[in-house]
């Protein structure tokens, strides 16, 4: 193959069960063995390095998201849904569907929840904390309950089948990957579950005073038109869960394995927001994203060739130790900024202030009341093609009161 010759070759399955559960080595392996390198089980090229990662997300005129951010190759592919009209298009297709949810998402209109989700965050925390022996699963409890309360509230959708979002995104985020045993566990659910989703989109699905019904509100006045207005409200619904989620649970494992960063958040409880990225960098829910190359282009004198699909690892970006001092370490006295953790130019999730709001003030109320957090047993983890997921997180909470 064209372009292959110079590149450095992995064979390495970089979606199997042994690297996605345990990825770290792997992306050791990556960045080692240079700025490019060929995995030949797939036929992709992959950056593993924080400097190329980062160009490459930044670049959306020669590395297109509009031929899916997935293995599949929309040129040559059916995907298996609509394609989202934010993450799987570029511009001109991207522009009107994020600069509404820019407005609607704007840090300034999340002022108006802050107060609302604050109250939320304390009376989880009130109720975790005084149910039982302070032993419990932080995932299910913390991690996994607010974002699904809070988030969807905030959209519109209403009060039953929210327990779907979770497999929906894990569905979707699967679909990224190849079609191994993980998609196919789920293959009999993917109608339902999409069935379930479509359904919230509707503007009668949705109440009229959240997120959902100023997107369609932008329909009506021309800003969208009205078929890009349920994509644009299933986009929320795909990419503003899971993501939210697994960080939370990130931020939760690494206070109960570092003790004293967590007491240095009590001390100074407006770290809340620089943890949330540390640990988002740190552990990077989204791993992987990919792109495809809409001309020849070269990245470190290493040709790719046009149509080429380019498989960045973002885990591995942020854990660079040419970026980053000690990466393996989560460390609030760093400036994480800079982290691809969410993505990087235009394709940047559009959502992360909401992710930010939702940490905060969960950690926040969360160190008023408790002083000290461990694990009781090794946590879960949930595999997924895409994600750096958890299935539970056993942990032992010292109350302050």
């Amino acid at each position: 193959m064209p372009g292959t010759a110079e590149l450095p070759v992995c064979d390495i399955d970089v979606f199997s069960p042994a690297a996605l559960e345990d990825p770290e080595e792997l992306h050791r392996v990556l960045r080692g063995a240079g700025p490019v390198v060929y995995l030949s089980r797939y036929d992709v090229r992959a950056l593993a390095r924080h400097e190329e990662v980062h160009a490459a997300l930044a670049d959306w005129q020669h590395f297109e998201s509009g031929s899916g951010v997935g293995l599949a190759n929309f040129r040559h592919e059916e995907p298996w849904r609509p394609p989202s009209v934010l993450l799987e298009a570029d511009p001109p297709r991207h522009d009107a569907p994020r600069r509404v949810l820019r407005d609607i998402l704007a840090p300034s209109a999340l002022r108006v929840l802050r107060a609302a989700w604050q109250r939320a965050a304390e009376e989880l925390v009130e109720q975790v904390l005084t149910s039982g022996t302070g032993e419990f699963d932080a995932f299910t409890e913390l991690a996994c309950a607010f974002p699904l309360k809070v988030f969807p509230d905030a959209v519109g959708l209403g009060p039953y089948g929210r327990e779907n979002l979770l497999p929906y995104g894990n569905v979707a985020f699967n679909s990224f990957g190849p079609v191994n045993d993980l998609v196919r566990a789920d293959a009999h659910r993917v109608a339902e579950l999409s069935a379930w989703v479509n359904a919230q989109c509707a503007r009668e699905a949705l109440t009229d005073d959240g997120f959902g019904a100023r997107i369609w509100a932008a329909a009506d006045r021309g800003d969208l038109t009205r078929a890009q207005a349920p994509l644009v409200v299933r986009s929320l619904l795909t990419a503003g869960v899971d993501t939210t989620v697994h960080g939370l649970a990130a931020c939760l494992y690494a206070f109960a394995t570092h003790p004293e960063q967590w007491q240095r958040l009590r001390e100074r409880p407006e770290l809340a927001r620089v943890a949330f990225d540390e640990a988002v960098r740190w552990q990077s829910p989204v791993q992987t994203f990919f792109r495809t190359a809409t001309t020849d282009v070269t990245i470190a004198g290493a040709l790719v060739p046009e149509g080429t699909k380019i498989l960045m690892f973002l885990g591995a970006a942020n854990r660079d130790p040419d970026r980053w001092d000690d990466p393996d370490r989560f460390d609030l006295t760093r400036d994480p900024s800079g982290h691809v953790g969410f993505g990087m130019g235009i394709h940047q999730c559009v959502g992360q202030h909401v992710a930010r709001l939702e940490a905060e003030t969960l950690l926040t109320a969360l160190a008023a009341r408790v002083e000290h957090i461990e694990l009781t047993a090794t946590p879960g983890r949930h595999l997924n093609n895409t994600l750096r997921s958890w299935a539970s997180l056993p942990v032992r909470v010292h109350r302050t009161r």
